[in-house]
């Protein structure tokens, strides 16, 4: 039995909480292993967010080695997210020449709080020269270390940010961890003003990752998904999700063991996977984790992708993670739920009973709407890319206008108190199913709207447009800073109040009222996937972005940049990288889009479709060689009617449509030619403006094509053997 085998085994015979977090060296364990002083030097470093003294990293240094040593860990590296989307490592081994002919395992505390990994070599923005090489990944100590089982051993992995050697940020993890720091300044302050005390508070998120399954074998069959990890031609599959058989339906054994697998994997490394269940479309599926601390949500989402794809391949399975990996089924998303908790373990958007939780709870609320109102065009920019263009606003996921459904209750009291008027919250009714032994329960506070970007759900905000292979750093970065600003706008409004002689609570109410009147056009009730509210979001002023080019304009604006630098999260030049960054990503992906499809049409689709032509000619050939001689030899006694027209009319339209096919790759190639001269602006306006709309026109040909060719020569796996079940 192999080992990985084995250590399912063992697993599966023991209760998940005596395992959960056996490769984690937690904060628990780090009590348990450092020395008193050094362990609350680490908690100050943390909290405070301030540097670690080198003797309490030697100490650290030594407890994280033993126990990496003792779990069979034979190398180390600083795990960190560069702007790729992606993660990055480089391993280094512990052992050192003893200078006797031998080695002893060493790591010390300035190993552990640094290596150098190569800055230029990852995408920078502009932010670094071929020759200004140095960079550093410094180690996170608020995210715990952890190690990943190999082939043929361990490794032990250091969370880290990366920095240029001059400081500049070149991840998506350290403005993060600077939006946290702001975030938690600015409602310390509020809360201080309404009598809330409290040591921090910070942002919790709960990830919902959706991923399809294919099997191995037709993955590695089609260079799209090879090359790009997602289909770029396919007729629909006469059975796909209309009949709503696969929502929640019953998990397939081999999905089941791989989803088990995996969940083992997660529970070892002390991710907390919630939900597993079939998603909408076929071959689609979900996998929630609980809430966490916001920094350590998104180390655990990045890890949760990297063990489906890994896991995946152990059960021959391949798992997509793209937007949009088929068409004309639904496509995958994140959502991001997100919400704040104060040192006490208080959620603060759990509405209350009295009315100084209702006064918090408002004005923690009008914050939100405020900062979105004016900051919803860096949401819009930040969630896009490529991917997310082929899913946002096709009625399987939001429209890409960021707004914000609070549902009946929390409308009705904003409105009371924009009339003057502040009841409580109350209690909430009861809900009876009509079967009378199961018990009334209550009714949530808020209906769930799938259509809205941004939805209230009862302690909680769901960011429903963040992208499925998407890191939900940056996204929830914004968030966290655009809070950051409506606390501070809040703040000083309560403030200014006081300051005049207004008591603290009736400021605190005049204030909400007075923000929620700024942000109303933000807040809307109804269908988010109506034309009307499409028309009726311009006419409110809200940003629109009909694809990743139009958005990134948003990153530009003197409103944003500023907002980043007046709360300390990036600098101007950081700002204008990522700028650069995800337009070349977005360039560089539609022109691989482009020359996988020419590829494929010149050497898979027009060979088959040639093929397909001569064996109906040939057909046609013979058949009319036997009619015209007879049959069995006899000549005719009168002529036949035309016996094969049908069979030519068929040779007919399956001869025009290769000579579309041959049409249309004349006009992917011209483009592509097109393509190299342009300046990177140019290029990403002419990549969504021409190019997609070729490639999808390219594709409408080639999938009418394959509903008519020879299923024996079609060269690649079809949706409906992709998508008929594992």
């Amino acid at each position: 039995m192999k080992g990985n085998e084995r250590l399912m085994e063992k697993c599966q015979n023991r209760r998940v909480s005596e395992y959960y977090g056996e490769n984690t060296f937690s904060f628990a364990l780090m009590r348990e292993k450092l020395p008193r002083q050094a362990y609350a030097q680490l908690e100050q470093a943390i909290g405070n967010y301030q540097g670690l003294p080198a003797e309490a990293a030697e100490a650290v240094a030594d407890a994280i080695r033993e126990w990496a040593l003792s779990k069979g860990a034979t190398a180390y590296t600083h795990w960190f997210q560069p702007l790729t989307g992606l993660t990055a490592e480089k391993h280094d081994s512990f052992i050192e020449p003893d200078g006797s002919g031998g080695a002893v395992e060493r790591f010390s505390g300035a190993m552990l709080l640094k290596s150098e990994p190569d800055a230029s070599s990852f995408p920078h923005g502009g932010m670094r020269s071929t020759f200004e090489a140095r960079g550093y990944a410094a180690w996170d100590p608020s995210s715990p270390a952890f190690i990943l089982d190999g082939p043929k051993g361990k490794t032990l992995y250091l969370p880290s940010v990366f920095v240029s050697y001059d400081g500049q940020v070149l991840d998506k993890k350290a403005p993060l961890i600077k939006s946290i720091r702001a975030l938690n300044q600015q409602a310390l302050r509020l809360l201080r003003l309404l009598g809330h005390r409290a040591d921090w508070v910070y942002p919790t998120v709960g990830a919902e990752q959706e991923y399809f399954l294919v099997d191995l074998e037709h993955f590695q069959a089609r260079p799209d998904l090879r090359i790009l990890g997602y289909t770029i031609f396919g007729e629909k599959s006469p059975k796909g999700q209309q009949f709503g058989d696969h929502y929640f339906g019953s998990i397939r054994d081999r999905v089941l063991g791989f989803m088990q697998e995996l969940e083992i994997e997660l529970y070892r490394l002390g991710i907390p996977a919630k939900t597993r269940h079939n998603e909408v479309a076929p071959n689609q599926f979900e996998l929630a984790c609980h809430h966490e601390l916001a920094n350590l949500a998104a180390d655990h989402n990045q890890l949760v992708m990297e063990l489906l794809k890994r896991v995946a391949r152990r059960h021959g399975l391949a798992a997509l993670l793209h937007e949009k990996p088929f068409s004309l089924i639904n496509g995958s998303g994140k959502h991001n739920n997100w919400s704040l908790q104060d040192s006490a373990g208080v959620n603060l958007f759990d509405p209350g009973s009295t009315r100084v939780e209702n006064i918090r709870f408002l004005c923690l609320l009008a914050a939100l709407l405020d900062g979105i109102r004016d900051y919803g065009d860096l949401l819009r920019a930040i969630i896009a890319d490529p991917g997310n263009d082929l899913r946002l606003g096709s009625h399987e996921a939001p429209p890409a206008v960021m707004s914000v459904f609070l549902g009946d209750e929390i409308t009705s009291i904003l409105n009371r108190l924009e009339r003057g008027r502040l009841d409580s919250m109350g209690t909430r009714d009861s809900f009876s199913t009509g079967v009378p032994f199961i018990p009334h329960f209550p009714k949530d506070a808020t209906d769930r709207n799938r259509t809205s970007p941004i939805a209230f759900t009862g302690n909680k905000f769901e960011f429903r447009a963040v992208g499925s292979s998407a890191s939900i750093a940056m996204p929830n970065a914004v968030i966290n800073v655009l809070m950051a600003e409506g606390l501070r706008r809040l703040a000083d409004l309560v403030e200014s109040k006081t300051a005049d002689g207004m008591e603290t609570e009736r400021a605190s109410l005049e204030a909400v009222r007075e923000t929620y009147a700024r942000a109303r056009p933000v807040h809307y009730e109804g269908d988010n996937y109506s034309r009307e509210w499409i028309r009726e979001a311009g006419a409110r002023g809200l940003a629109i972005a009909g694809n990743t080019p139009e958005a990134l304009e948003f990153l530009k604006r003197s409103k944003n940049i500023e907002l980043f630098e007046r709360h300390g999260v990036m600098s101007r030049g950081e700002l204008g990288a990522r700028h650069r960054v995800k337009q070349d990503v977005y360039v560089k992906t539609v022109e691989l889009e482009l020359r996988t499809a020419r590829n494929m049409l010149r050497t898979l689709f027009l060979p088959a479709g040639f093929r397909y032509q001569a064996d109906l000619s040939g057909s046609i050939r013979l058949r009319a060689e036997a009619f015209g001689g007879g049959l069995r030899g006899e000549e005719p006694a009168d002529p036949p009617p035309d016996v094969l027209q049908g069979q030519r009319e068929y040779l007919r339209k399956v001869s025009l449509r290769v000579d579309e096919i041959i049409r249309k790759l004349s006009e992917l190639d011209s483009q592509n030619e097109e393509l190299k001269k342009l300046d990177p602006d140019q290029a990403a306006e002419f990549c969504a403006r021409s190019v997609r709309p070729a490639l999808q026109a390219a594709r409408e040909v080639v999938d009418d094509l394959e509903e008519r060719v020879d299923a024996g020569l079609w060269p690649i796996p079809r949706y409906w053997q992709m998508l008929s079940g594992l």
